[in-house]
């Protein structure tokens, strides 16, 4: 059974050290409940939280759209696509929303110099209208899915 589609699902990466696992990992199922809710039951149009090891061992999923919550420091994901995306919020140089694509691939990289920072930068992704953003580009309209494919 398959459980994840490379061009729906988005992956949402936490750091796998004890700080990013007690910190970020609460944000990224916050972000995970705001993604699923907006796919409306479809099958694939979810999220799914992994951690960076994971992430960057299993190359076949670099395909997907992700998410990196945390910083290049504390994130293994973030170090492989932060520096190929553009900032595109940047909040009294305490959080940081990087956004675009990374060989095609839809991939948003949200972070700050502490944890309250990183947790400001995901509520920032999703007020300022960039996870609709993102999702908008990953979710276009297919006929055979219905209205927002």
């Amino acid at each position: 059974m398959q459980l994840i589609d490379t061009d729906e699902t988005v992956l949402i990466v936490t750091g796998g050290g004890i700080s990013a696992e007690e910190r970020d990992r609460p944000l990224a199922y916050w972000l995970k409940t705001e993604i699923d809710r907006r796919g409306a039951g479809h099958r694939f149009r979810r999220a799914v939280v992994v951690n960076d090891a994971w992430y960057v061992e299993n190359r076949v999923f670099h395909l997907n759209p992700a998410v990196m919550i945390g910083g290049p420091g504390v994130n293994l994901g973030a170090r492989e696509v932060a520096e190929r995306l553009p900032i595109v919020v940047v909040e009294g140089e305490q959080a940081f929303v990087q956004s675009g694509d990374v060989n095609e691939v839809p991939k948003a990289c949200l972070w700050g110099v502490d944890a309250s920072g990183t947790a400001r930068a995901v509520r920032l992704f999703v007020e300022r209208g960039l996870l609709t953003g993102l999702l908008d580009r990953i979710w276009r309209l297919r006929p055979d899915v219905g209205e927002y494919a």
